[in-house]
């Protein structure tokens, strides 16, 4: 069963629709709000209505701690109705994401509900909010990938896993069916099921009369594509894209060209179809959104790439001055793109300490040592990066002239590690220079004997241990 489009909306529904799309313009999200959801009774199918609903959700939502405890698919009274009303079970979970958009009871319960009622699609949805929400979590992904999987959209499925080997290298289970999936999505686009099942009697070549289309079928389902494989697909879709107002309106289609521009490394045009990708969807997908993100902060880096090598070859020239200056607006640039980014999913997911940890990091990196204070007091509770918080908190102390706090929790990180790896050197190191600034001579060479004892090389730590010998 397909979703509805914004064309297919009975009259009434799409006047009603209309009035929240302006509504959104005007950021009155709490009309918008309710606007939709008075549009989901009628067609709960209706997905872009569904992504414009958590979109002012979310920025209803902003910056406010949720006291919902949420929903869970167990219960008696979710799990009930998903088999015997999914549609009230879809309006019961919209209940709880009124002001909490992701929670992951009510998220959950939307996929079962929307699967029960035969509309997969957004089901899709509920699993990509979440996917959002926790970007590094692989359960939620390996949950999207499956559903992409098993619900036909196995290049989406390939995405995803693809997504998870590069989070966890060592995810076998991800790597393997990043594979199974990509050969599904060729053997779907190119029927080899039918081929498979005339017990040799057709090759897939005889679904085939154009030979030309042959070829692109077998380019469609390689994982990696050559440059010549590029530009013949993006022909193809841009002379489909062509034909057609409707097809210029096709999501999938205007995504297919951007993701092929990004593969032939024309960064600019791609971010250019990202961003109508996103208009598209009236802004409503996070994932488009984050993917033209992370474009515009490529093409940042390799401006910056650039800058650099023209200073490194002709930093004498008349010119070098203002280039050098540029190049300072760009880092800068970048900075504040990177703090952005990362205040946003703090504002998503408050909760999650390993962002907090990101946000830091990002604020000290910017030189606000005081913002970046309690982010990373935060990030300290998470053992995955614990030590690295305590060695930024270290820092953010240090340049407030804190010094016996930095000292303290200096010395706290180095009692918790056991082995002198290069994280300990780092916060050695710089826990003798603050003995050494504070005037210990004893407590300072002790610092830095212990770097000597394991690695001479380290920084100009053996001239220090070796010159307090001298005389």
């Amino acid at each position: 069963m397909a979703v509805k489009t914004e064309k297919e909306l009975p009259d009434d529904a799409r006047k009603i629709w209309l009035k929240a799309l302006q509504a959104l313009e005007l950021h009155n999200y709490g009309y918008v709000i309710s606007l939709v959801q008075t549009v989901l009774k009628e067609t709960p199918d209706f997905l872009q209505g569904r992504r414009v609903l958590r979109q002012a959700e979310i920025a209803a939502t902003k910056g406010k701690k949720s006291f919902s405890l949420g929903i869970s698919t167990g219960s008696m009274k979710g799990g009930s109705m998903v088999k015997k009303d999914p549609k009230a079970a879809m309006e019961m979970a919209e209940k709880t994401l009124e002001t909490d958009p992701y929670n992951q009871g009510a998220n959950l319960l939307l996929r079962d509900a929307a699967m029960a009622a035969g509309f997969p699609e957004v089901a899709s949805f509920a699993l990509e909010t979440l996917a959002t929400a926790n970007p590094k979590d692989t359960k939620i992904l390996h949950e999207l990938a499956s559903h992409y999987y098993d619900n036909g959209q196995a290049d989406r499925a390939v995405d995803v896993f693809s997504r998870i080997a590069e989070l966890n290298p060592a995810d076998l289970v991800a790597v393997k069916r990043a594979k199974d999936a990509a050969a599904r999505a060729s053997m779907t686009s190119g029927k080899w099921e039918e081929v498979a099942a005339s017990g040799g009697t057709k090759d897939y070549r005889d679904l085939i009369k154009d030979k030309d289309a042959a070829i692109s079928l077998e380019q469609k389902g390689r994982v990696v594509k050559s440059e010549e494989m590029i530009d013949q697909q993006l022909a193809e879709n841009l002379a489909k894209y062509g034909e057609s107002e409707e097809n210029q309106q096709n999501v999938d289609l205007v995504r297919r060209i951007a993701g092929l521009y990004e593969q032939k490394g024309d960064l600019q045009t791609a971010l250019e179809w990202y961003n109508y990708t996103s208009a598209l969807m009236h802004q409503t997908d996070p994932a488009v959104a984050r993917k033209a993100a992370e474009i515009e902060l490529k093409i940042l880096d390799q401006t910056i790439a650039e800058f650099e090598a023209w200073l490194a070859e002709y930093g004498n020239a008349e010119n070098a001055g203002e280039v050098r200056q540029q190049l300072e607006d760009l880092n800068k640039r970048k900075a504040d793109s990177l703090l952005s980014d990362a205040r946003k999913r703090v504002e998503r997911n408050p909760t999650d300490s390993m962002l907090r940890f990101e946000l830091g990091e990002q604020l000290l990196a910017a030189g606000q040592p005081t913002e970046a204070i309690p982010e990373l007091q935060q990030a300290r509770k998470n053992p995955a990066v614990r030590l690295r918080a305590m060695n930024l908190l270290g820092d953010c102390y240090t340049g407030k002239n804190m010094l016996d706090f930095a000292v303290r929790t200096y010395a706290d990180a180095c009692k918790e590690m056991m082995v002198m790896d290069d994280l300990k050197k780092e916060i050695t190191y710089k826990l003798g220079l603050l003995y050494e600034r504070m005037g210990d001579q004893k407590l300072y060479l002790e610092r830095m004997k212990e770097i000597y004892d394991t690695d001479y090389g380290y920084k100009d730590v053996a001239k220090r241990v070796e010159s307090s010998y001298e005389g």
